[in-house]
């Protein structure tokens, strides 16, 4: 008797694959942990053979694992096709990866989110706040997500050559921590004042590399330290335990998420700037695609969000993305 795979099996399956960890694989998939858990091993038992190696700390590919994963893209490739050439492209809801696991109205993506949704009334877009570029590009090279948020310059030159890149904002850089440290008065900061104080660049999150070499890259051109990596926190009550248990500034944006027990401090001199865009694929094109990137370049000119200042930091990678 013939036996039957169900597509979101595998759609589990890869996207365990892709971030091994569970938890972000469930969260990507608004799923609960343990039906995830369940799905990876009812797959196991249908192809007779363990996926993953797992333990406390880690989650990798077994050898049938690392087979199977190409063979399971192909074929949800393929199921999304067939849906998308049966439904029409323009009547599917537009997947949105904001590439953030916390929310907030100053963020460049929610405010972009709100007003393409207000610009748009007729269309549906499906935002999902997984986080980490680097991540989603596998998802949208395999067309299992339509548009992506993030720094495109250090992706690989394999991925960059599939996507289309197109700048939304410079955003001024900051760093985040408890109201207790001794940083924590300042208004700004100048970057050689972070001499002594390890930063924390979110080395520890396998999904956000694009954000770890951003973050390596200023510190090791201004002649400051990087934090050990640690564990990643997901949302805001536990980047708040994190900052309390870990005690290192944490690099991020201004106007970046609030949260309790922690401040936000600008950093100057130079102003460190880093280069978000809207990352898609390059045919065919969705409507709501089209309405994205209009708001986003209504918003921008309105708010100048190009605009580079005139004592600022950007590497020359993103530096030539933005000429281009």
């Amino acid at each position: 008797m013939p036996r039957d795979l169900h597509p979101r099996l595998l759609r589990g399956f890869v996207a365990t694959a892709e971030t091994l960890h569970f938890g972000r694989a469930a969260e990507q998939l608004h799923i609960a942990e343990q039906a995830l858990s369940r799905d990876i091993k009812a797959l196991e038992l249908a192809l007779g053979g363990a996926l993953f190696t797992r333990t406390t700390r880690s989650v990798e590919l077994t050898p049938a694992g690392a087979r199977l994963l190409p063979m399971a893209r192909r074929l949800l490739l393929l199921q999304d096709e067939i849906l998308t050439a049966a439904n029409g492209s323009a009547h599917r809801p537009l997947l949105l990866d904001l590439n953030s696991d916390v929310t907030g109205d100053d963020l460049t993506a929610d405010r972009l989110l709100a007003h393409v949704r207000a610009a748009w009334p007729e269309g549906e877009l499906l935002a999902r706040f997984h986080g980490g570029l680097a991540a989603a590009a596998a998802a949208l090279t395999t067309h299992r997500l339509d548009v992506s948020m993030g720094r495109f310059a250090e992706l690989p030159p394999g991925q960059r050559a599939q996507l289309v890149h197109v700048p939304v904002r410079l955003e001024p850089m900051a760093v985040m921590m408890t109201s207790r440290h001794p940083l924590a008065a300042r208004t700004e900061l100048p970057l050689a004042d972070l001499a002594g104080h390890p930063v924390d660049i979110c080395a520890g999150n396998p999904a956000t590399t694009e954000w770890t070499d951003l973050g390596a890259r200023l510190l090791a051109e201004h002649g400051l330290v990087a934090a050990e990596p640690h564990a990643a926190p997901v949302g805001v009550d536990e980047t708040a335990r994190y900052l309390a248990r870990h005690g290192e500034p944490m690099l991020t944006t201004v106007g970046g998420p609030r949260i309790p027990g922690a401040v936000t401090v600008p950093l100057v001199r130079p102003v460190p700037l880093s280069l978000l865009g809207l990352v898609h694929r390059p045919e065919p094109r969705h409507p709501g695609l089209d309405a994205l990137i209009a708001a986003a370049a209504e918003l921008g000119g309105r708010e100048g969000w190009l605009r580079r200042p005139a004592d600022s930091w950007l590497p020359a990678a993103d530096a030539a993305l933005l000429a281009g």
